[in-house]
């Protein structure tokens, strides 16, 4: 049985992520490829229970930048084991909104937690293990916030509250992660309307994982 494929969407609030996870998922089904939705932090029992734990006040506050990269990680490794590494190994070609890149991007480009520290954990849960490919869905903070909070009227937004400069931050730690791995990395221009967005993110998965056709 042919190995799957680990594809991961990334980029900032507003962006489209969600959305176009679940339209690639379907896309790649009609394609009769056994495709799972899944992501982060989350995609198995004890991971959902985490993030649970991540979107709650702590007494005093949220959690600190430290707090949230161990939560972070500590969901990505029930996750790995339970649900994604099994997957992989019955030949299902997963899509994961949100990766670890969102972890180097949030807690440490934004957050101040030295990326240093961050890749060691990384390291420690994942040794050698990285997607296949990563679509990077790149919008300006501006565009990307208004979409955000119209989305979320209403609703408690952690992220979305605090100050512009750490939304700048994290877009351009998406922009060097992909500039660092090339190979993995694929940047997309969501500021398109969704149907070109999913258009060409499908160019995107032809082209890097060999598939045929339009989708």
């Amino acid at each position: 049985m042919a190995q799957g494929r680990f594809i991961t969407l990334e980029g900032g609030e507003g962006a489209g992520k969600s959305t176009q996870a679940t339209r690639l998922c379907a896309s790649l089904s009609e394609r009769g490829i056994e495709t799972l939705a899944t992501r982060e932090p989350g995609g198995s029992p004890a991971a959902e229970a985490i993030r649970t734990l991540l979107v709650c006040e702590s007494e005093g506050g949220r959690w600190d930048p430290v707090g949230e990269t161990l939560l972070q990680f500590a969901a990505r490794a029930d996750h790995l084991r339970r649900t994604i590494l099994p997957a992989l190994e019955r030949g299902v070609w997963i899509v994961c909104d949100r990766f670890a890149d969102s972890t180097r991007a949030y807690q440490g480009a934004g957050l101040g937690v030295p990326q240093d520290e961050i890749e060691a954990l990384y390291h420690m849960v994942m040794g050698d293990f990285a997607p296949d490919l990563t679509l990077i869905l790149d919008l300006a903070v501006e565009i990307g916030l208004a979409r955000a909070n119209e989305r979320d009227a209403g609703r408690s937004a952690h992220y979305e509250r605090l100050p512009r400069a750490f939304h700048e931050n994290v877009r351009a730690s998406f922009l060097s992660i992909a500039a660092h791995e090339p190979a993995r990395c694929v940047v997309l221009d969501a500021s398109a309307d969704a149907d070109s967005l999913h258009e060409a993110m499908i160019g995107a998965v032809n082209e890097r994982l060999g598939l045929q056709g339009d989708g």
